[in-house]
């Protein structure tokens, strides 16, 4: 009897952890799949994919000009392959200015910390998430990813900043017009 509660206790929580994960995974949604740049290899396996750290670009998709490359490592072996395996928190993060910075909708407001990017990072419980913000006061966006678990937190993060710079002719626009 005493198992069974427990069996029933873990189903809800595997149920609820299942619901939030796939919640996770369409609240956000963006326009595009991150670039696969490049990869390297970390940890051989003889008969199963390797380890690597694999590097991704993605662009801002609220902010014309801005783009952001991260990188994270992906397990190879079998439970990676079937993409079971729980991949780890360490995710680097850099954005840079590539172009003039123009935010695509001036109507609406951005709210500070706003996902620009999310993915699963294991079956059901933990998420990687960029999000970005605005020091006003620098003029500078910043942008921060960092992975979490539904069940219990990750203190692995990465910041980068991109300063709003003029681009050719045109000044810069200030980021706290557009932030709330």
């Amino acid at each position: 009897m005493v198992w069974r509660r427990g069996l029933t206790a873990l189903c809800g929580v595997a149920c609820l952890g299942l619901a939030v994960g796939l919640g996770l995974s369409t609240s956000v949604a963006l326009a595009q799949e991150p670039d696969r740049i490049f990869d390297k290899s970390t940890v051989w396996r003889p008969l199963t994919p390797n380890d690597k750290l694999v590097v991704y670009g993605i662009d801002d998709p609220d902010v014309d000009g801005v783009a952001c490359h991260y990188t994270q490592p992906e397990k190879g072996g079998i439970k990676g392959t079937l993409g079971l395996a729980e991949e780890v928190s360490d995710i680097s993060l850099s954005c840079r200015q590539v172009g003039p910075v123009k935010f695509k909708n001036s109507k609406a407001k951005m709210k500070q910390g706003e996902v620009v990017f999310s993915e699963r990072r294991s079956l059901i419980f933990k998420s990687m998430q960029i999000v970005r913000g605005c020091d006003a006061k620098r003029n500078t966006l910043i942008y921060m990813v960092y992975s979490d678990k539904v069940v219990q937190g990750s203190p692995k993060n990465s910041t980068s900043t991109v300063p709003l710079m003029p681009w050719g002719t045109e000044p810069p626009p200030k980021c706290g017009d557009f932030f709330s």
